[in-house]
């Protein structure tokens, strides 16, 4: 983690940072379109796939199934 290089104090947190910090809790998911059939991805907070669902609904009880806390991209 890098801090600003004014007198501000407020840490700069690099993408891998991020991911790190969330990894155990967030899952996010956005809509996509495969085989021209739209769905939803659903990543974990590093960006890995967790997985595909054909709705939004069915994305957010998948996450929280997993005990992770959702949250959406647009």
């Amino acid at each position: 983690m890098k801090t600003n290089n004014n007198n501000d104090r407020t840490p700069q947190m690099s993408d891998a940072d991020l991911a790190v910090l969330g990894l155990a809790d967030v899952a996010y998911f956005r809509a996509v379109v495969i085989d021209g059939q739209p769905g939803f991805a659903v990543h974990a907070a590093n960006g890995n796939t967790l997985g595909i669902a054909p709705t939004r609904e069915i994305a957010r009880a998948f996450i929280r199934e997993q005990e992770l806390e959702p949250v959406s991209l647009h």
